[in-house]
């Protein structure tokens, strides 16, 4: 095949055929079947549908039977890698409304088990049958399983770092000296004629031991908007609860506050105790947050919620504003998720940065940078202006 040949291919998969495509091209064997997966859900009529075969009119669907969207689903696994297909089934649910669908035991097991499908679970929950929830727990065990194994180990590293660099001590050992802030703080000291300075006082690491050292309230809009970041967000509420030095707190609010820091142990657990959906009381999460504060100077709170407050907005700021006056770093998250900057809240989020809280959204790969900046009292890792 040549080059050409080859990109009239690809333009035809995209276009769809019908005699306004312009491409000429014929479609057969396993480009023909790839090319029914596609019509099937981006502007075709239905798999086996002739009206498709004819160029007659077209209307994206994929039937409403089980089987035949379970076929579907094994078809795109067939021709699409992971990535693709998750992104396809994504799309099915949002456009063609099969989330009823999800409903059945048998569709769940046929599914590519991701982020996203994991948050759509999570809404279904009140409607899910029982006959189906143990399927639903076992597909989001399996992602959250995935999850923890490639963010568990870099965040423990990161923040176990973080943790000792954080407690300083008055006389540390060759070995835990800091020497970036010893030479710091002992500049007066320079003596010109050596070319040295002597340092009158040494600045070390302390090493983080089992007591705890920093307190973490992790405070989560569960809006349905903010799916993927309740996922994440559990996932590293368990890796944080597992480090004896870090006292973790997980608070999940709409317009009422539920505190599941109980079930910190099973991040399973925690996202079955959510309710996506519904409004959002900024201010009433916050203001229980706040009761939660016992340290404020060994204390972060981190504040995950894309900032469309229903509840009272100069009460929120005012509480943000005394908690940062009592020593707390506050942190605030627009979205923690690899889906990029969400829609939200402007106007908050000024207001916040005013009181020297930007708020950012932050990639899941970013988000232990974040908590090691917090810990030590540094500048947090901020992304390029939203």
């Amino acid at each position: 095949m040549t080059d050409t040949d080859e990109r009239l291919r690809r333009w035809r998969l995209v276009l769809g055929g019908g005699s306004a495509d312009g491409t000429g091209r014929e479609l057969a064997g396993r480009d023909a079947a790839m090319d029914r997966t596609l019509t099937a859900l981006y502007g075709g009529s239905a798999p086996g549908d002739r009206g498709a075969a004819r160029g007659g009119d077209r209307s994206a669907g994929l039937g409403g039977s089980a089987p035949q969207v379970a076929r579907w689903l094994g078809d795109i696994r067939t021709y699409f890698p992971s990535s693709v297909v998750q992104v396809m089934q994504r799309d099915a649910i949002d456009r063609l409304g099969l989330s009823a669908l999800l409903l059945e035991p048998e569709m769940l097991e046929a599914v590519e088990a991701d982020v996203h499908l994991v948050g759509t679970l999570l809404s279904l929950n009140k409607a899910m049958p029982e006959t189906t929830k143990e399927t639903a727990r076992a597909v989001v065990r399996k992602v959250v399983d995935d999850l923890e194994k490639r963010l568990a180990g870099r965040t423990r590293a990161t923040l176990t770092g973080a943790l000792d660099r954080s407690a300083k001590v008055s006389r540390p050992r060759h070995r835990d000296i800091d020497w970036d802030r010893t030479i710091r703080a002992n500049l007066k000291h320079y003596l010109p004629e050596h070319g040295t300075i002597v340092p009158e006082r040494l600045i070390g690491y302390g090493r983080a031991d089992q007591a705890v050292k920093k307190d973490v309230v992790l405070c989560i809009d569960q809006s349905g908007s903010m799916a993927a970041s309740v996922v994440y967000a559990s996932v590293f509420g368990a890796v944080l609860a597992s480090m004896r030095s870090i006292d973790t707190k997980l608070v999940v609010f709409d317009t009422a506050v539920v505190d599941l820091t109980e079930q910190l142990d099973d991040p399973v657990d925690v996202l079955f105790g959510t309710q996506l959906g519904g409004g959002t009381d900024i201010n009433r999460a916050l203001a229980y947050c706040q009761s939660l504060i016992t340290r404020p100077a060994e204390t972060v709170v981190v504040l995950i919620s894309d900032l469309y407050e229903g509840g009272i907005r100069d009460e929120m700021l005012k509480r943000v504003a005394a908690m940062k006056g009592s020593g707390v770093q506050f942190v605030a998250l627009l979205a923690l998720s690899d889906e990029g900057t969400p829609a939200y809240d402007r106007e908050h989020a000024a207001a916040l940065a005013a009181l020297g809280a930007p708020a950012f959204a932050c990639t899941p790969d970013l988000f232990p940078e974040v908590m090691a900046a917090a810990i030590e009292k540094r500048p947090l890792p901020i992304p390029d202006a939203l």
